[in-house]
């Protein structure tokens, strides 16, 4: 399947790639309901005639498989779907669990430290770790939101004026005039889907900025009575976050040899962590 999206069929394909993307097999009466749905409240705007020959198509690419009544993708097809979806929808927050893990190593090692330069006494050290950890974490989220929420919809906007411009070459007019209609209906859903991902993302860097700075530090507060025993722990706390849970997953996302990958992190949580205690000092 080609990412031209130049005809009507490219469009239903594009719908029905998003509509299988669970994997599951649907009755072909049901997806043609659910891309009918896509049309409200307008009369529908794909026949069942320009579904079957775009289901065709996707058969002889090897994009989905056909049981009688009903269609299923096949790997390849699930992978594209994948894709797509990760395209449109933003489902994947990639960007917010590298933030939130990063975010979170460098407060946690950042209070850890300056903690243990300043000998806080225990009640200080613990208001201090959820006031900073709170300011990051909700920040984050906020930031994450509404941040994500524009970015992703200034994108769709982006890509709806390239496809429409696409279509507009289509020469048969009720064609032209049904492709637009589905696109322009496909992306108000989406506006409203990318609404719930991005608000599912915010969710996920907000709580995973907050845990991957609480458990290190949780472990220093436990164990303050055996300094610098705590101290050793919570960094090797804060390794293992970084160096295994940050790294590994930046390098499965990127397919960048996690040598590399995690030189990279090491750097900057390094540098961040270096100018927040002079920031502090100052």
């Amino acid at each position: 399947m080609a990412f031209e999206i130049q005809e009507l069929h490219d469009v239903i394909r594009i719908v029905v790639l998003l509509e299988l993307s669970k994997g599951h097999a649907v009755l072909k009466t049901a997806l043609k309901r659910r891309i009918d749905k896509v049309c409200t409240p307008r009369v529908s705007c794909v026949e069942m005639r320009d579904l079957e020959k775009a289901l065709r198509e996707m058969t002889s690419e090897k994009l989905i498989m056909e049981y009688d009544d009903s269609v299923q993708l096949t790997p390849q097809g699930l992978k594209l779907g994948k894709g797509w979806e990760s395209l449109l929808l933003k489902k994947e927050p990639i960007l917010e669990v590298v933030a939130g893990l990063a975010d979170g190593s460098v407060t946690g090692l950042v209070v850890i430290l300056s903690s243990y330069i300043a000998a806080l006494e225990t009640r200080a050290l613990i208001f201090a770790a959820l006031l900073t950890l709170s300011a990051v974490a909700i920040t984050n989220f906020s930031s994450f939101l509404l941040g994500g929420i524009t970015e992703d919809l200034a994108d769709i906007m982006t890509l709806r004026t390239l496809v429409n411009y696409s279509l507009s070459d289509i020469p048969d007019k009720i064609e032209r005039d049904k492709s637009l209609l589905l696109m322009e209906k496909l992306f108000l859903v989406l506006g409203k889907e990318i609404h719930r991902s991005n608000l599912f993302a915010a969710i996920i860097c907000g709580t995973t900025t907050y845990l991957a700075g609480s458990i290190p530090i949780v472990t220093f507060v436990t164990l303050q009575a055996l300094s610098p025993l705590n101290l050793i722990l919570s960094l090797a706390v804060v390794s293992v976050i970084t160096g295994i849970f940050l790294v590994r997953y930046r390098s499965r996302k990127t397919r960048v040899h996690w040598k590399v990958t995690l030189l990279e992190t090491l750097a900057i949580v390094a540098i961040a962590t270096v100018a927040s205690l002079l920031l502090g000092l100052v």
